[in-house]
């Protein structure tokens, strides 16, 4: 009885082989985040860096965004950063995890694995948590196919 109202995350995770060295696909999400993420997540209306110097641990982000009509907004602060193989962001005011991982497979294909979490589930959604498990694999599958095409087409 105890658990019964205990938050389970909501996950989707995704993962593809992309034609692309392991150090320029990172260099595509890690390094190049503010010019490439609003372009594989068109969801992204506004993303604004709030702390100085080069994307990195610690690095805190805001954004725009809207989500099948609804407008949130959000800020997001960079947890992971090895340079050629992680880049993770959780979550400031929202509690939401993107952990993007990158393997190399040989020189020209590296897999990459996406991991959305959403930590936990406001009381007024809970009753529609199977839609919200589908939207979010749904929207996995999305990102790293948007990535796999920009990254492929240059």
């Amino acid at each position: 009885m105890l658990g019964l109202f205990k938050d389970n995350p909501v996950v989707g995770k995704a993962s593809a082989i992309i034609e692309s060295s392991n150090d320029k696909l990172f260099s595509f999400i890690g390094n190049d985040l503010m010019t490439n993420y609003p372009r594989w997540s068109p969801e992204v209306k506004e993303l604004e860096k709030l702390t100085d110097g080069p994307i990195q641990s610690g690095t805190v982000c805001r954004q725009v965004r809207i989500d099948q009509g609804n407008r949130s907004e959000s800020t997001f602060k960079v947890k992971v950063f090895d340079s050629g193989s992680r880049i993770c962001f959780e979550g400031v005011s929202n509690p939401y995890r993107c952990d993007y991982m990158i393997e190399p497979i040989n020189d020209l294909n590296s897999r990459l694995t996406f991991i959305f979490e959403l930590l936990s589930l406001d009381m007024h959604v809970r009753p529609f948590e199977k839609l919200v498990r589908f939207a979010i694999q749904d929207g996995t599958a999305r990102t790293v196919n948007n990535i796999k095409k920009l990254v492929e087409s240059v």
